[in-house]
């Protein structure tokens, strides 16, 4: 292994650019390939950022014995196929949320990286963000005592135009859901890693506006491990689009931020002030309105776990678990019974 971690990126799409910055800026790290099934997006991509090589398929570049990672950026329902095929030929794996779109294909994933000993890093950047931080360290520390509610609010705007731009966007086969798998998943994903593990739900989800196949409403009512209730409110049919919000609630105090910042911090008994720290993103009133700094912390977490042969920041395991929320609150809505996880 060279000095530099090398990477190639499978899939020229619309996230493709952000994996791509969050590489080529790293000092450890080097650009190598690009593949995509449409030659002309991965050679636009490339040139872009003068990466020599492309490819129109990724199987043919998995065999380059210079190409230390694979960066996933492809439609949700093929990234197990790859990270499968990567790991088996000895790659690292950096994959975009979700996971994958179902159980088979996420255990498939993760079990092929542990036995071939290769790092399986996932995108969830909202993990990276301060305020989501300095919230789940308050949780830890018992400063809100014994926890009430976990609400997300993920309130976004998708036009049909967006749903329109790309064949498998709201489609069940490879978007495997709406507004939740595809948007709501990293909302999801951070209450349930600042409040807990999720015991079981109940929800209704229904494309309300859109012409497509999934969900772009849904409302679910949770309830956690550890005995808290919560709610989800996930869309991508409101305009304009609202700041994504999140309000945890504990018996001794209250927690509500967004992606401006801080609005609430409260502790029965006590004056402290909330944290000097900055929101991360603006109002995600579109598919490209997102900060490109947590994919720059992920791409050098993997960079340190593989070279300090330890679990990246986000592991396959840790990803798995908003998708099963996901899929939990799907089933909940089709067959209108409370799902245990």
């Amino acid at each position: 292994m060279s000095d530099k971690i090398r990477f190639a990126i499978v899939g020229a799409g619309v996230i493709s650019p952000f994996h791509a910055k969050a590489i080529a800026g790293n000092p450890n790290a080097e650009l190598v390939a690009i593949s995509d099934v449409d030659a002309d997006k991965a050679k636009k991509l490339a040139s872009d950022l003068q990466v020599a090589d492309t490819y129109s398929d990724y199987e043919q570049m998995l065999k380059r014995d210079d190409i230390d990672a694979i960066s996933i950026c492809l439609p949700s329902g093929m990234h197990a196929d790859v990270a499968v095929a990567a790991a088996e030929a000895g790659k690292h794996i950096f994959c975009e949320k979700p996971l994958d779109i179902t159980v088979e294909k996420m255990d498939r994933m993760i079990k092929t990286a542990r036995d071939r000993a290769v790092k399986l890093g996932v995108v969830y950047q909202r993990r990276t963000f301060p305020a989501a931080i300095a919230t789940r360290k308050a949780i830890q520390e018992g400063k809100l005592g014994k926890l009430v509610l976990g609400d997300a609010y993920l309130k976004y705007y998708r036009s049909p135009e967006y749903y329109k731009s790309a064949g498998w966007r709201g489609t069940w086969e490879l978007d495997g859901g709406g507004a939740l798998m595809n948007q709501g998943v990293h909302g999801i994903d951070l209450i349930q890693w600042m409040v807990g593990d999720v015991d079981s739900v109940y929800a209704y989800a229904a494309p309300l506006v859109r012409d497509i196949q999934v969900e772009d409403t849904a409302v679910a009512v949770l309830k956690y491990k550890n005995g808290a209730f919560g709610v989800i409110q996930g869309t991508t049919s409101v305009y304009p689009g609202m700041e994504t919000r999140f309000e945890v609630h504990g018996e001794k105090g209250t927690i509500i931020f967004g992606d401006s910042g801080i609005k609430e911090w409260k502790f029965l008994d006590s004056d402290e002030q909330a944290p000097d720290v900055e929101g991360t993103l603006a109002a995600s009133s579109s598919a490209t309105n997102i900060s490109a700094d947590g994919h720059s912390i992920l791409v050098e977490d993997l960079i340190q776990a593989i070279r300090e042969d330890r679990d990246p920041y986000i592991t396959g395991e840790e990803a798995s678990k908003a998708v099963k929320v996901i899929l939990a609150i799907y089933e909940s809505a089709r067959t209108g019974k409370e799902v245990k996880l």
